[in-house]
């Protein structure tokens, strides 16, 4: 798994009053310095893996690009160990000619935790993002049985959570039930950005007809994100909170919760779903 996860000694403490030493096997967790033309956009924390597709992710969701075609080039730079070495935790992206570099709104403080998002905006104002790929209007409908076996198919794709139980995980889903990418990452959001990074480098940015299935909550900026890339439904294993609901109605995107065993709450878009 590389660089995905480390091992590290740990003393065990058994049900049983003995104590035991041995290794254990952990996420890995790094920053990631994204920059546009050079210039720093954001930092970070992330799983190592994908970043080309973080970046990508990133930017289409925060409105800075909305085609693959946005982009011209993304490369590794500027960051090297002691030893010399390059550590692969700088991101530089360049814009293809006439593409508008990022409003200082979409700057975000230079330091955010993995479980952040929206708090390190630097302005609360530019919170709610007008998309360019509006869901309302997306006929997707999709079984009930289907959305129901969706957070096992999820789990199934949840490798390196299985070794470690520290990561959180994201899939993208057409109306079938087939998987079209999965990530993992130590952030909610950052394994959003890589799904829908990938998508938006293999051109299929509007996500029409898919279902987001996220292993977490299904927060306000998770919903953001996949308003953004124009997908119809967001499934998620735990709650979501009241502003999520909220920014689903507005936008006309179906939002489902505590979606476990043969359970769920639908919060908005019912009609989506076939019963």
């Amino acid at each position: 798994m590389g660089r995905l996860t480390v091992r590290r000694p740990v003393l065990r403490l058994n049900s049983d009053g003995s104590t035991r030493s041995r290794p254990d096997t952990l996420v890995a967790e790094e920053p990631l310095e994204t920059r546009v033309s050079g210039s720093p956009l954001t930092v970070t924390m992330r799983t190592p893996g994908h970043d080309v597709e973080l970046a990508h992710g990133f930017l289409l969701t925060e409105g800075v690009i909305g085609s693959r075609d946005d982009i011209a080039s993304a490369r590794y730079c500027d960051s090297v160990d002691d030893d010399g070495r390059n550590t692969y935790n700088v991101l530089d992206v360049d814009l293809a000619p006439g593409v508008a570099p990022p409003d200082v709104s979409v700057q975000r403080n230079f330091y955010t935790t993995s479980s952040c998002g929206v708090c390190g905006k630097a302005s609360l104002d530019a919170v709610r993002l007008k998309t360019r790929h509006p869901p309302a209007t997306d006929p997707l409908r999709i079984r009930r049985e289907l959305l129901l076996d969706l957070p096992d198919r999820l789990r199934e794709r949840q490798k390196v959570f299985g070794s470690t139980g520290g990561l959180h995980a994201a899939a993208l889903f057409d109306d079938d039930g087939e998987l079209l990418v999965a990530r993992e990452d130590v952030g909610r959001h950052n394994a959003v950005d890589k799904v829908l990074g990938r998508m938006l480098m293999d051109g299929r940015i509007p996500a029409a007809g898919t279902v987001l299935m996220v292993s977490g909550r299904a927060s306000f900026e998770l919903v953001q994100k996949a308003v953004m890339a124009g997908v119809p439904m967001l499934a998620a294993v735990s709650a979501p909170s009241s502003l999520a609901v909220e920014l689903a109605e507005e936008s006309g995107m179906t939002l489902v919760g505590f979606l476990r065993g043969a359970t769920g709450n639908v919060y908005t878009g019912q009609e989506r779903i076939e019963l």
